[in-house]
């Protein structure tokens, strides 16, 4: 399994990120009627609105005005200063956005300090294959997602997504650190920028003509079940593949996992009586809003192909990466997804992911409780997503920043 080495599986991750990161989103087609029940949220109460109906209200109408007003670029360069989770608001942000952004960034009354600090330790153990599954997986799901592939491809990242990819493996990355929610992370940082892009895009996309020929009726992108379908193509599938292959994960690091991600989702703007507060939960709206939306276009065909484009040129130009990554990602999201998203068939490299890769699991739980092995581990998954952020920006780094324009 020399060529599946672990700098090409995480640099397929960050690329893949692309469009599974919580990034605009928009399910496709008609879905069955919205049964989902509060009570199951981490609220445990609310009204029971259909989230497809359901925005951002405070953060569109303040982006609208900051839009309008014309303060992006001011905005933008300040909030390249500001990168820690315990670091003040840059100084001279305008007063509205600085009041909105001090409330968006509290963690909620219900956030466990301890459950996100064991969360830390199952990335550290289980990152290899988050790195994977949320970065490969969740971005061929979201290919597969039409409304959402024609909101990336006609927004202003979709003509430029080496800068997409980057700017979303950079919201994927700080998830997954092992100080994400600590003082010195970056999560409560990068999601804030992220729901100000959102709101952002919500004012801008309606614009587009081109996204407004393809819009399937709707108004308004990036509504909550916008959000939703995204993230589940996340936590949510990514935690379906781990007991399909067989890794061993407990209930208190099942359990911080999902923690993890319901903060997460909070601070990008998911109202609490839509997040899941179990995983039977969280399946059981994951088949009432994710799996009836998903299908072909030739936005997604066409992002798809940029993608694992990249990725082939990111790892060796000229070898068999091309190959070996269309069956990675066609082991990960099965055929009827891959299809969709237009990946070609690689007989040779799908037969010998499907014989290697339970043998490799296997192999490396094995290795796991030896003392050293999750640290190094860890050391070489930093490394590898370091690299992918270095490449992608050619070593300039990058901002989430919130934009002005479509795609021209």
């Amino acid at each position: 399994m020399d060529p599946v080495s672990r700098r090409k599986v995480l640099l397929a991750g960050g690329a893949m990120g692309a469009l599974g990161a919580l990034t605009v989103a928009a399910p496709a087609q008609a879905r069955p009627l919205w049964t989902w029940s509060p009570t199951r949220s981490v609220a445990g109460s609310g009204k029971g609105a259909d989230p497809q109906w359901v925005w951002d209200e405070e953060a569109d109408q303040l982006l609208a005005s900051v839009l309008d007003r014309g303060d992006v670029p001011q905005v933008n360069q300040l909030l390249r200063t500001w990168n820690r989770n315990d670091q003040p608001l840059p100084d001279g942000l305008p007063r509205d956005l600085r009041e909105f952004m001090e409330r968006a960034r509290r963690l909620p009354s219900w956030a466990d300090r301890s459950k996100l600090e064991t969360a830390a330790e199952f990335n550290k153990t289980r990152g290899f294959y988050l790195n994977l599954l949320n970065g490969v997986g969740g971005g061929m799901l979201s290919t597969a997602i039409p409304k959402e592939a024609r909101a990336v491809y006609y927004s202003k990242g979709g003509a430029d997504m080496e800068d997409r990819v980057a700017k979303t493996s950079k919201l994927g990355f700080a998830v997954g650190a092992l100080d994400a929610y600590r003082p010195g992370g970056s999560i409560v940082v990068e999601a804030v920028k992220t729901r100000l892009v959102h709101a952002a895009v919500r004012h801008l996309l309606p614009r587009s003509p081109g996204w407004n020929e393809h819009n399937g009726g709707q108004k308004i992108p990036i509504s909550q079940a916008d959000m939703l379908v995204t993230w589940h193509t996340l936590p949510t599938f990514a935690m379906r593949r781990l007991l399909e292959w067989k890794v061993p994960v407990d209930a208190a690091d099942s359990a911080a996992y999902l923690h993890l991600w319901q903060v997460t989702a909070h601070l990008l703007g998911i109202r609490d009586e839509y997040v899941p507060a179990t995983w039977e939960a969280a399946e059981a709206q994951s088949h009432q809003l994710l799996d009836p939306v998903l299908g072909p276009t030739r936005e997604g065909v066409e992002l798809t192909d940029i993608l694992l484009g990249q990725l082939a040129e990111q790892t060796s130009p000229g070898s068999v990466d091309r190959p070996l990554v269309d069956a990675l990602a066609r082991y990960l999201v099965g055929d009827r997804v891959a299809d969709w998203d237009g990946i070609p068939r690689e007989p040779f490299w799908e037969k010998t992911i499907e014989t290697v890769w339970p043998k490799l699991v296997a192999f490396r739980e094995k290795l796991l409780p030896l003392p050293l092995v999750p640290p190094l581990a860890w050391t070489l998954d930093e490394a590898a997503r370091q690299y992918i952020l270095f490449y992608l920006t050619k070593g300039r780094g990058t901002h989430i920043e919130i934009p002005e324009t479509n795609r021209p």
